[in-house]
Parts: structure tokens; sequence; C-alpha cells
């Protein structure tokens, strides 16, 4: 079985999406949206609303052994229903 979910991802910007009850995962490229929002439902135990899904691209990176690829990733935004929260978020 293949873990959807890789990490939350905790920035400035998205503290913002978390008060109107939007959260950022990291997910696995070959995940889709019904997956993630299961996976999310039952990790965490709260009531999913929608999900959008957006893959960021790779980019190219100096390093002192040449030129190295960074490779594309995908991320989810996750709203919840009114009134539901995760508290892995909260107090960040």
């Amino acid at each position: 079985m293949k873990q959807i979910i890789k990490a939350p991802l905790i920035t400035e910007k998205n503290t913002y999406h978390n008060a109107a009850g939007v959260y950022v995962f990291e997910v696995d490229m070959k995940s889709s949206k019904t997956e993630v929002k299961e996976a999310v439902e039952k990790n965490f135990k709260v009531k999913v609303d929608s999900v959008r899904t957006s893959v960021c691209r790779g980019h190219s990176k100096n390093s002192k052994f040449g030129l190295t690829k960074v490779p594309y990733w995908k991320k989810a935004y996750v709203k919840l229903v009114e009134g539901e929260k995760i508290a892995l978020f909260e107090g960040v």
C-alpha cells in the first residue's frame, strides 16, 4: 500500500489558509483527489468538504557537485467541513 500523505506543509501563507479551514499537504504524485480525501478523513478523523491538487514543477539547482535537478512534487489543498479542525496545525 502506498503512502498518500507525505507531509504537512507549514508556511506563513498556509497558516492564513488554516484560518479558513483549508489545510495543505504534500502528497504522492500518483494519488487522486478521492484517495487524498479518504486518507485525510481516515488519519485525522475529520470530514473533508473538497480537495484541490497542484503539481509543483521541479527546478535546477547549483551545488558544489554541479547542476542538480529537484523533482516535480504534488500538493493538495484540503478544505474541511465548517467547524472541523486538524490538531496538528494548531498553535503553529
